[in-house]
């Protein structure tokens, strides 16, 4: 029987791979990714970087498992692994299964006694903790936001009705992307409008950035967000 291994990849810059992913993800016999383009892009780069270092002259198949494809993808991916074949779980970004595809092919192989190994690594949420200034020791994650405005705001007022109890949680943090980022402010500012608001931008990357605020300070401050967003909000 082969071995389901979660594997994290670098959120932006490639220094941020662990000697144990590389090894893992270039022993492996298929890797299971969001994007097999992209993930082929992330090995090329790594092979360059790192290949004489680990002796790396493998080529593991890649294999789309994104949300589309996780459903039909997983009798395959868990029929190889009862084969014997190894299997390196990856998202496009950051930890897998952490507000990402890979949560059908886990409980799957489960099932089947498959054994599996998650291999800790980057992560944006903790990384815009870590560096936010923010008091991280009760923290609410809540992945992406609601689509529907009146989900996100129903959302919202609930966060809002719970944290008179600070020892609940003291942030709620979500991930946006840059064309969301301004309705989710301006629910954040009906709902909350006293609560600090941390804007953590393109971590690890060139232009990577943290700026604190009210939600009605930082509208003015992002009328054309770009890159990508952790929102976390301050409830203390």
């Amino acid at each position: 029987m082969g071995t389901l291994y979660i594997v994290a990849t670098p959120i932006g810059n490639l220094e941020d791979i662990s000697l144990r992913a590389l090894r893992i993800l270039f022993s492996s016999d298929i890797i299971a990714c969001e994007d097999t383009r992209r993930t082929g892009i992330l090995l090329s780069e790594l092979r360059k970087r790192y290949g004489g270092l680990l002796d790396i002259d493998t080529a593991p198949q890649l294999i789309r498992c994104d949300e589309h494809s996780e459903q039909s993808t997983t009798p395959e991916l868990v029929s190889k692994l009862l084969e014997g074949r190894s299997v390196s779980l990856v998202s496009d970004a950051g930890t897998p299964l952490i507000s990402d595809p890979g949560f059908i092919l886990l409980r799957d192989a489960k099932k089947h006694g498959v054994p599996v190994i998650s291999v800790p690594g980057p992560t944006a949420v903790m990384t815009a903790l870590a560096g936010s200034g923010l008091p991280a020791d009760h923290v609410l994650f809540l992945g992406f936001p609601p689509e529907k405005a009146g989900h996100r705001v129903r959302q919202l007022e609930s966060i809002r009705q719970i944290s008179e109890d600070k020892s609940l949680f003291s942030v709620a943090a979500w991930y946006i992307a840059p064309h969301k980022l301004q309705s989710m402010l301006t629910d954040i500012e009906r709902t909350l409008p006293n609560s600090t608001v941390t804007l953590a931008r393109e971590l690890t990357k060139i232009h990577e950035s943290y700026e604190s605020g009210t939600a009605s300070e930082l509208l003015v401050n992002h009328p054309e967000p770009k890159g990508e967003y952790v929102v976390l909000l301050s409830l203390k």
